[in-house]
């Protein structure tokens, strides 16, 4: 049974940075893509990056270029989002996904596993 867990959530302040953490068990191989979503109240989740089994292929939302970096270790099963210069637009609930195969899309309705989400405020 695959099964995710993110961690690293909280409330920083403007300009400030956050990891967040995604454990990924139950995949049989590390032929699986990785995806960072987030979802504020109000708005549909977002793709905000993706990852492929060996860092080949990565994806970045326009608005975190620069600004957020997606790295996996596979000997860990973990996928990590470094957030920085974060914005009050970045607070949501950032979920991550996986799917095994190749990457297409950072799209959510490719994503056949879900974690339970970690909250991101920014805030002054």
């Amino acid at each position: 049974q695959v099964q995710l867990v993110e961690s690293g959530g909280g409330l920083v302040q403007p300009g400030g940075s956050l990891r967040l953490s995604c454990a990924a068990s139950g995949f049989t191989s590390d032929n699986y893509v990785i995806g960072w979503f987030r979802q504020a109240p109000g708005k549909e989740r977002e793709g905000v990056s993706c990852i492929n089994s060996y860092d080949v292929v990565t994806y970045y939302e326009d608005s975190v270029k620069g600004r957020f970096t997606i790295s996996r270790d596979n000997a860990k099963n973990t996928v990590y989002l470094q957030m920085n210069s974060l914005k009050l637009e970045d607070t949501a609930v950032y979920y991550c996904a996986a799917h095994p195969g190749l990457f297409r899309q950072c799209a959510a309705w490719r994503y056949d596993y879900w974690g339970q989400g970690t909250q991101v405020t920014v805030s002054s």
